[in-house]
């Protein structure tokens, strides 16, 4: 963690959170959406982490006339041989940037749910197999809503986490305008190099898997969970897929913590970035101006912690 951080660092000032909830979800085989105002780097900080840990990727701007098969592939008539062949989509890397996810239409948008969930992509009646590791990182606007399509909630609901990638601080946004005063260009990342191997993330994601989890913080999960659906401002709670979610992200954050078994700690930590997208609020909530992050804050501060 600290070796990709430190060379996402050259490229991108400020988002050492990010950088670490894309390594929370590429550990625990999840996706990330990221949400953020335009110009605060979404874009940029997913090419330096792939970048940083040597995987390719692949960036798709969705827009209203992309199709289907623009994402996964599509057959292709072959004149010579007069046979259709199989013509990989960008879905065909292992990190897949889906920009502004939110301007295609749910037709598009769907295409990506079976490679999202069963890292393979079904054409003419065969399945092939996405790269290993597979990460989808979509990117989405939160103020802008002309031209967009929501998400509906379950392909919301495959995405591990939902960062929010804020605006800088000032010593930050300083340290970006030298960076560009000295001829910094974020078209061009030729200072990072790869600092792990594939194996390594290969290895890592195993070595998240055998975490250990007592009873105890499993109760824990699912008291939180039970927690939210009781709460007065939701109107949809946790479901026991986000609590699933919910334990792998809080393996993969306490093996990167050196850690040999999730303690509640580590489930707190995980908990808002995995589930403020799974919930739903009210609608007089919203008006009241109630979020998701603070539901989830005072569940936290009002659910017993196993000693």
């Amino acid at each position: 963690m600290h070796r990709v951080r430190t060379e996402v660092d050259k490229a991108v000032v400020g988002q050492a959170g990010t950088v670490t909830g894309l390594l929370v979800a590429l550990l625990a085989r999840g996706h990330v959406l990221l949400e953020g105002v335009p110009g605060v780097a979404k874009t940029l900080v997913v090419r330096a982490f792939s970048r940083a840990l040597g995987l390719d990727t692949t960036r798709v701007q969705f827009t209203p006339d992309l199709m289907p098969g623009d994402v996964t592939g599509s057959l292709v008539y072959d004149a010579r041989s007069g046979e259709f062949d199989f013509r990989p989509g960008p879905v065909f890397t292992h990190i897949l940037l889906a920009d502004e996810i939110n301007r295609t239409p749910p037709k598009t948008q769907a295409a990506l749910l079976e490679a999202m969930e069963e890292r393979q992509v079904s054409a003419d009646g065969a399945s092939r197999t996405l790269p290993d590791p597979f990460l989808v990182a979509a990117t989405q606007n939160p103020i802008e809503h002309e031209g967009t399509y929501t998400l509906p909630e379950a392909q919301l609901d495959r995405f591990l986490m939902k960062l929010v990638v804020p605006m800088p601080e000032r010593e930050a946004e300083v340290a970006v305008l030298r960076k560009h005063a000295d001829g910094f260009s974020p078209r061009e990342l030729t200072d990072l190099r790869a600092v792990v191997s594939r194996d390594e993330i290969v290895a890592a994601q195993h070595a998240a898997d055998r975490v250990e989890v007592t009873d105890d913080v499993l109760g824990y999960v699912v008291d939180l969970a039970r927690a939210t659906r009781r709460a007065p401002s939701v109107l949809l709670g946790a479901s026991p897929r986000a609590s699933t979610a919910l334990l792998a992200a809080a393996k993969a954050w306490a093996w990167l913590n050196g850690s040999s078994a999730v303690t509640p700690d580590h489930v707190q930590t995980m908990l808002v970035p995995v589930w403020r997208h799974r919930i739903q609020l009210r609608p007089d909530a919203e008006m009241e101006g109630v979020s998701a992050d603070a539901v989830l804050a005072s569940v936290v501060q009002q659910t017993r912690v196993p000693i």
